[in-house]
């Protein structure tokens, strides 16, 4: 097993209203939760103004937390405080082609499978496909799918909006993390590889020592079905590693954004999101 990395994570995110909002309701998927790669310690969510909050997991297996405020607030806030423990994984043989376009898994995996209005590309972006195709086996695929779209797609902080699509960010050939992951989803669902969305943080240094602590961000990568799912940074063009903490899996961004919801007053603007990540053992 590889090294195991001890993290703290504080996210702290929200909006400002240009006068008061009257009413709203929400949800935020910013809790990790337990899984092969990762154990999380403990987690907790803080909503200001303070109301009750309910908590369930999602279709996909994200945890979210939902809550509503029914008093006129100026100003929502939700700050999640996560420790976890993290190790890469072991990079397992992989199915072979005949099997992963098998009807069995076509249909278990369909929804990972079909383009969204987020990952659909048309054009020339998909005329590297036949060659990939031709590849060994599906782990040489993606990391040829993953370093395609990264040598083309230049990240770019501010370069698009949060609602950008794929097509949009390769048109531009510039992002940040989620149009390069957009990006490299829909050429593997168009391989006929399942893939999904995985949201999360990275830790940044490569040899964090104890006690380093950083300003980070939220982080988008890949997982794509090989038998097992198999995750991979296009943006950083790395695998998984022990220095990525995953939050929730979804077809999108729009299955696991951080914080979303409906509120009824006066525009809303974002709070500067903060994300800090120190090292623990």
């Amino acid at each position: 097993m590889s090294e195991r990395l001890g993290m703290s994570i504080r996210h702290h995110t929200g909006f400002n209203y240009d006068g008061l909002a009257k009413a709203s309701y929400n949800e935020a998927r910013m809790t990790p939760r337990s899984l092969s790669t990762q154990l999380v310690q403990s987690s907790k969510i803080a909503v200001r103004p303070v109301v009750p909050v309910s908590t369930h997991t999602d279709y996909f297996g994200t945890v979210v937390t939902a809550f509503d405020i029914q008093e006129t607030h100026p100003r929502l806030e939700v700050e999640a405080v996560s420790q976890v423990e993290s190790w890469a994984a072991t990079l397992e043989q992989p199915l072979g082609w005949s099997d992963l376009r098998s009807q069995r898994l076509t249909d278990r995996y369909s929804e990972f499978l079909l383009p969204t209005h987020r990952t659909a590309l048309v054009g020339t972006v998909k005329d590297e496909i036949a060659e990939w195709q031709r590849l060994a086996d599906v782990h040489q695929c993606a990391e040829a799918a993953s370093e395609f779209v990264r040598r083309e797609v230049s990240y770019v902080p501010g370069a698009t909006t949060v609602s950008a699509t794929a097509q949009e960010a390769w048109d531009r050939r510039k992002g940040v993390c989620q149009d390069i992951t957009h990006v490299t989803i829909g050429l593997l669902r168009a391989m006929g590889v399942p893939a999904r969305y995985v949201s999360g943080y990275l830790f940044p240094n490569l040899e964090p020592e104890v006690d380093d602590v950083v300003e980070g961000e939220s982080h988008a990568w890949v997982e794509y079905y090989s038998g097992t799912w198999t995750g991979i940074d296009p943006t950083n063009g790395v695998r998984e590693t022990s220095r990525h903490i995953i939050v929730g899996h979804g077809r999108d961004y729009d299955d696991v954004a951080p914080l979303k919801g409906i509120y009824q007053g006066a525009a809303s603007t974002q709070l500067g999101v903060v994300v800090e990540i120190r090292r623990t053992r």
